[in-house]
């Protein structure tokens, strides 16, 4: 080995080379757990506008901060997994609404075809996902005579003060 040769050797410090090769990975890092947490803040509040105002935005164990400030990747991991468990929270709540509005709707169809058979029950019209006033239910036609005589119908009331 030449002396110019040695030199340069000497020269490179190994510790600075790992460090450079960790920072590297490091910033890696850091954008795709920032890419995951973006992409999963979009999904959630897109679920929430989509079922607005049934479904609240806010987590009950969501943490807030009191200023701007830089995550570490451990916090940044804890981000994203609690976005991620909100997600399939929402979700579910979003499944669950779903279904009660179809259940709510085949409920209202049936009371319209048979209101016998569903004397004074109550649909409210926010279960159908229509609004937020209002309530459908099955009454007698005439009041007293009406429901002696069965004459039952349908009724959407206003609801709303």
């Amino acid at each position: 080995m030449a002396q110019t040769e040695q030199l340069t050797v000497d020269r490179l410090d190994p510790d600075r080379i790992f460090d450079e090769r960790m920072a590297g990975h490091e910033r890696m890092a850091r954008e795709a757990l920032r890419a995951q947490v973006a992409k999963l803040e979009r999904e959630l509040s897109g679920l929430v506008a989509q079922t607005f105002p049934h479904i609240s935005p806010r987590d009950a164990g969501s943490e807030t901060f009191s200023g701007p400030r830089l995550l570490g990747l451990a916090e940044l991991e804890r981000l994203r997994d609690r976005l991620a468990l909100r997600v399939g929270e929402v979700r579910g709540q979003v499944a669950e609404r779903a279904a009660l509005e179809r259940r709510s709707r085949a409920l209202l169809q049936r009371m319209k075809l048979e209101p016998g058979h569903y004397k004074f029950v109550r649909v409210p019209v926010a279960d159908l996902g229509d609004g937020h006033c209002g309530v459908w239910e099955v009454r007698p036609r005439l009041g007293l005579i009406g429901m002696l005589a069965g004459w039952w119908h349908v009724k959407l009331s206003s609801g709303c003060p």
